[in-house]
């Protein structure tokens, strides 16, 4: 190709403003300044593309370029998931799916101004506690309680305000990774507070506290192992023993609880975790759990116990760097009440607990509905399947419950996996045993005959 016909090419692309305009026409809801900016983007592949030798594109090849980079300028990179892998609290995609509660109430506040902290009575500032305290010290049992952004962040605020530089008296068995490679001495460091491990990895005893005692200690700290289990030749110091440890030397005892449930587990067939009820119960001075695990609300972390404690841990310069806004306080608010009514009330109206009581012949059901949904081509097959679900997020991390799902057999299970993650919605799966899977659990209401519409989609494309 020529100079002069490049150029020539190149004075045939329309000015970014001209088609603005077009786009404009075609997305008139679309905000002026990214309709500008996908149509330069737009011009700028056109530009290249005829410096790269192809040619010019013609008009409506052009604007729908544009069109698709302002659909990819506007869209939310948030897009919704539907979870078929059967793990109920699965960090990676959100973890807790809100009660519908909490979804109206986030949507109230976050609408216009609330009583975040406004005093109505006086008209000055308040306190942003007064939304959840009350609910959790009538939930756990507790003189007092505060709200902070996660369970990692209630740690550190608690060892900041009890401990900086002092002992925390911790057994080698609970220094636990939380997650994200972070790990409890490395939030007891940044704390301030110096770490005084006792015991070993797979047995701790009450000696071993007791002889670590001096008069630097400053709190004795229990981590529940929720995303582990340690089995075999094994002992860790119940909480009522540290208590009366604690009491006799005036230390207190911190019960991180991780998951920290609010209603016994046992009721849904599971095997029992530490509630907050019982630790506040048994004499822990401070109770620390997650609002977005067994609570199933909005990420949170709890904190709960004796009003002496609290009031010191609230007071900290920290407590400020690591609040929670009016969205969390909403949802954690209306999340929390559900834990007030009955338990069929609950499961009824939670995601979490309606899908830890689905009974098997239910799921066998809906996974039998589910495969007169699809429409494969003759390459690929399905079958109702047995399967299990776990809860997820560190909760019950050995404990497998009982589930009914669909499995795919087709030519590339990983082609198809991808497909579906891509699609809008993504789809989360399961890869096991040579089949694609996708439990019937963790569906939520209405999301089978979605789900079945995009496998039927992604297989025809791969294999018809």
């Amino acid at each position: 190709m020529s100079g002069v016909d490049m150029n020539d090419l190149l004075r045939g692309l329309p000015a970014v403003h001209e088609l603005a305009e077009t786009v404009s026409r075609r997305s008139p809801d679309s905000p002026p300044g990214a309709v500008r900016e996908a149509c330069r983007r737009a011009v700028e592949e056109a530009r290249s593309r005829i410096l790269e030798g192809d040619g010019l594109l013609p008009p409506e090849e052009l604007q729908e370029l544009a069109a698709r980079r302002l659909d990819e300028m506007t869209s939310s990179s948030m897009t919704d998931v539907i979870n078929a892998t059967g793990v109920m609290l699965h960090t990676a995609i959100g973890r807790a799916c809100l009660p519908d509660a909490a979804v109206r109430a986030v949507s109230r506040v976050a609408r216009g101004y609330s009583v975040l902290q406004w005093n109505k009575e006086t008209g000055k500032r308040g306190h942003r506690d007064i939304h959840t305290e009350g609910l959790l010290c009538r939930l756990a049992g507790s003189e007092a309680a505060t709200v902070v952004n996660n369970n990692a962040g209630a740690t550190l605020l608690i060892l900041s305000t009890l401990a900086k530089g002092r002992e925390v008296i911790v057994s080698r068995g609970q220094l636990v990774e939380i997650g994200g490679s972070f790990r409890i001495p490395e939030v007891m460091k940044q704390s301030g507070a110096i770490m005084r491990e006792v015991g070993c990895t797979n047995r701790t005893h009450l000696r071993d506290y007791r002889e670590a005692v001096n008069e630097n200690t400053a709190v004795i700290l229990r981590v529940h192992p929720s995303n582990y289990r340690i089995r075999g030749f094994s002992s860790e110091v119940p909480l009522e023993d540290l208590v009366a440890l604690g009491k006799e030397f005036g230390i207190p005892v911190v019960d991180d609880l991780g998951a920290g449930s609010y209603i016994d587990l046992k009721h849904f067939g599971l095997p029992s975790e530490p509630t907050v009820m019982e630790s506040i119960e048994t004499g822990a001075a401070v109770v620390t759990s997650s609002g977005d695990k067994l609570i199933g609300g909005p990420q949170a972390g709890i904190i709960t116990g004796s009003k002496e404690y609290v009031d010191r841990i609230r007071k900290h310069p920290l407590a400020r760097a690591l609040r929670v806004g009016k969205l969390t306080i909403a949802a954690l608010e209306a999340s929390l009440k559900l834990f007030l009514e009955s338990r069929e009330f609950l499961v009824e109206n939670h995601p979490l607990y309606r899908m830890l009581s689905r009974d098997i012949e239910e799921l066998r059901r809906d996974a039998e509905e589910f495969l007169g949904m699809l429409e494969l081509p003759v390459a690929c097959s399905a079958r109702v399947i047995g399967t299990d679900s776990f809860v997820g997020s560190g909760s019950l991390p050995d404990h497998a419950i009982a589930s009914i799902g669909i499995g795919l057999n087709t030519p590339d299970n990983e082609a198809l996996a991808l497909s579906l993650r891509k699609g809008d919605p993504a789809v989360a799966s399961r890869i096991e045993d040579g089949l694609l899977k996708m439990d019937m659990r963790t569906l939520q209401p209405g999301e089978a005959e979605v789900l079945a519409g995009l496998v039927n989609r992604a297989a025809e494309r791969l294999w018809a």
